[in-house]
């Protein structure tokens, strides 16, 4: 239950972003209350689970096994023309467990002083006459409570309705939307230590496909695709084309369909009152669609100007626009950079991309490295390549 009409800080959204936001501003000292609309963290999952180790240590330090689906040595290409290149580096990643990583992380939260409640949705914010966001509205176990708040950070996703309704044009082009659909398979033969992606302008328009490795024989196998194509052909049509030709007749244990913003990161991140972290503030990669570990940093970001705010007791757009200048200068960088190789790296025909692979043959396999293929992949487009050095080189 909800313990006090007032906090300092109000997340909405018990995802990696939010919980992080939560841990971080609680443990230095900010008043904190956790909000997830679903009955149960963790569930459900809506997302493919994996993330690289380098990135993931960074914010959490080890991990713990249980946390682990399966941990990963390195990924293969697969081209239109079916030749695969690997690519295998010590300590890679890891495919989690979301349903207990994400408990696990709110338990964080929690141990640190935040205040956790599930199945509260909120439906609103309040404002002052100046439009500074003071606390949110929230149904919660059938009633409707007021909490006032000195700033509310929204976790609440793509749709981000914390974002809109602070007065933030929450569209997203279609080219920018990743429509994407995932299926979870048992009883299949796959390489537990390895990732896979697929790419045809055929099988999968403007996007990939992947398999990740869940232990026990069991995968994560899943697509998107740029939403320019998606009104003519759904993701889940065109995941069930690869899975009918792979996996036809292995059990299905679930499925889910969603869409992940691949664009820039919000031109604003924060305003009076207020900070978006996660998909709601547009901070996945845009090349892979990955969420987890750039959500978590941005969280640590914003969780720690927000109790650094409140022991100043300045809430204000300037204020807070510390955590837009503190993204912007580190990871949000990088993704400026991936976001303009992503136009080039997804319009590679098809026979480009089997020259591609082709080509990656010929490289012995260690050497072989993102930075490797990313060079020989836009190799006829120079002015790009200088954003490639820029990305893998510390």
């Amino acid at each position: 239950m909800i313990k006090k009409d007032h906090y300092d800080v109000v997340v909405v959204g018990a995802g990696p972003a939010g919980s992080t936001a939560a841990r971080y501003a609680a443990k230095r000292g900010a008043s904190v209350l956790l909000l997830e609309k679903d009955r149960e963290i963790g569930v459900p999952v809506r997302c493919a689970e994996g993330v690289g180790a380098e990135g993931i240590h960074r914010i959490l330090g080890k991990l713990e096994d249980r946390w682990i689906a399966a941990k990963i040595e390195g990924f293969r290409v697969h081209a239109p023309d079916e030749s695969v290149v690997e690519v295998r580096w010590p300590n890679c990643g890891y495919i989690l467990d979301r349903k207990i990583f994400d408990y696990e992380l709110a338990n964080m939260a929690g141990a640190e002083g935040a205040e956790v409640v599930t199945k509260a949705y909120v439906h609103g914010l309040q404002k002052e006459e100046s439009g500074r966001i003071v606390g949110v509205k929230i149904r919660h176990m059938g009633e409707d409570i007021e909490i006032k708040c000195d700033i509310t950070i929204g976790a609440d996703g793509v749709e981000s309705r914390v974002g809109r309704w602070a007065g933030q044009n929450t569209f997203t082009k279609m080219n920018d939307m990743e429509s994407c659909a995932q299926v979870t398979i048992a009883d299949i033969d796959t390489d537990q230590k390895f990732c896979d992606f697929f790419f045809s302008n055929i099988r999968v328009p403007g996007g990939y496909i992947w398999i990740f490795p869940k232990g026990n024989r069991t995968a994560n196998v899943g697509l998107g695709i740029s939403g320019e194509y998606s009104s003519k052909k759904s993701a889940l049509a065109f995941l069930r084309e690869f899975v009918e030709s792979r996996f036809a007749g292995k059990p299905v244990l679930s499925t889910l369909c969603g869409g992940v913003p691949c664009a820039k990161t919000r031109n604003k991140i924060s305003g009076e009152g207020y900070m978006l972290v996660g998909d709601a503030a547009h901070q996945v990669n845009p090349i892979s669609g990955g969420g987890i570990v750039p959500g978590m940093y941005a969280g640590m970001l914003a969780g720690s100007t927000a109790s650094e705010a409140v022991r100043e007791k300045n809430f204000t757009a300037k204020r807070l626009e510390e955590y837009d200048r503190t993204w912007n200068r580190g990871v949000g960088k990088d993704h400026e950079r991936f976001y303009k190789l992503k136009d080039a790296l997804y319009g590679l025909t098809d026979a480009e991309l089997n020259r591609l692979s082709q080509d990656l043959q010929h490289v012995p396999v260690e050497d072989r490295n993102a930075m490797r293929l990313f060079r020989t992949a836009l190799k006829s487009r120079p002015k790009l390549l200088l954003d490639v050095i820029k990305l893998f080189t510390p």
